[in-house]
């Protein structure tokens, strides 16, 4: 079992307020998927979002995607993850890689690799949260920059 133990919803809308950038990992242009709703609905609220995947080669809500983290010319804040699992500890290694303050595992993914390469770089974690479920909870009056 493990000892995790994501951030309280203070720090979690510590961490929303004070995102920019938010790299969106797995990112589908499919508008019927989880990662598309979820991201446009980010975008809604004035986040901006990076996709990252490395099949899609059009524009995704109408910005630039890249293959992977490490194509991103600018700085990350958050890096959202819609991958299975067992994908996440490369990604959490790319993360700590280009910078990224907060290595953020969408509902249903949870890796303790991951979280471990990441927190090891001094990435704050969460895992297996929703983060549309999270802004909305915590920053319900939040407004477009």
């Amino acid at each position: 079992m493990s000892s995790f133990e994501n951030p309280s919803r203070e720090e979690i809308k510590a961490i929303l307020e004070a995102a920019g950038n938010i790299a969106v990992v797995g990112l589908s242009d499919k508008s019927d998927r989880t990662s598309y709703m979820v991201s446009e609905a980010l975008q809604l609220r004035g986040y901006r979002i990076i996709p990252v995947n490395p099949t899609v080669k059009a524009d995704i809500l109408g910005e630039k995607t890249y293959a992977s983290l490490k194509d991103i010319p600018e700085p990350v804040d958050i890096v959202n993850v819609f991958r299975r699992s067992e994908f996440t500890p490369e990604v959490a290694q790319e993360a700590t890689e280009i910078g990224a303050k907060v290595l953020w595992l969408q509902l249903g993914v949870f890796s303790d690799e991951a979280n471990r390469i990441a927190a090891d770089q001094g990435l704050t974690v969460i895992m297996d949260r929703c983060i549309k479920v999270e802004d909305a909870v915590t920053a319900p009056n939040r407004s477009n920059k």
